[in-house]
């Protein structure tokens, strides 16, 4: 089975921090915004009239969700569709899951993994999942993100949160933090593993 002409209308949206279960987010997810970050040069003159290259170290990548949430956290002890995002920014994910749910403002930050998905195999329920053979998939898998903005709104008379989130393309050792996954369905494309 060949890929989709697009992908459309439909993804699955998980979060999660270091060895934990995933939250699922795209029940409450309006559209998603991926950009990888700038990898980019200088251009030097030299005497001869030609150009140098320097190199830039490459810009950190920004996922930012616009989300309608119900409930001020993701509210969940164990794995399961989030309800809020405002704990992704203050106190950490599952950070207070018993009614009634306060999250306030504090200096913690946690490190998030965020995982896309696109597929067709409608047996798939969480973003991290794997891709059944005869079915075909799109992943991007963020990992070592920070969530550094939760901005809420009622401009369109329906209470809108945009959360940001900024991840670095490598960690302190050089290893990716981005990883990018497809399947045509001539193979299956294994589960997206916990992470620490």
């Amino acid at each position: 089975m060949a890929a989709p002409d697009t992908w459309s209308e439909t993804a699955l949206i998980s979060i999660s921090k270091a060895s934990n279960f995933e939250a699922e987010f795209y029940s409450i997810t309006d559209t998603m915004d991926i950009n990888f970050g700038e990898k980019g040069f200088d251009v030097m003159a030299n005497l001869k009239g030609g150009r140098l290259v320097k190199f830039n170290p490459q810009d950190p990548t920004e996922i930012t969700l616009e989300l309608f949430p119900v409930e001020v956290a993701s509210s969940l002890s164990a794995a399961g569709a989030a309800k809020g995002v405002f704990d992704l920014l203050w106190g950490g994910i599952n950070s207070d899951t018993t009614q009634p749910i306060s999250i306030s403002s504090n200096r913690n930050r946690e490190k998030l993994r965020l995982t896309l998905l696109w597929t067709d195999d409608t047996t798939v329920t969480t973003a991290a999942a794997a891709i059944n053979l005869n079915q075909s998939g799109m992943r991007i898998i963020a990992k070592n993100a920070y969530c550094i903005s939760a901005n809420p709104s009622y401009t369109d008379k329906v209470f809108k949160v945009t959360a940001t989130f900024r991840i670095p393309p490598f960690d302190k050792d050089g290893n990716a933090n981005i990883e990018t996954q497809s399947v045509d369905g001539t193979s299956t494309m294994t589960m997206a593993t916990n992470w620490s």
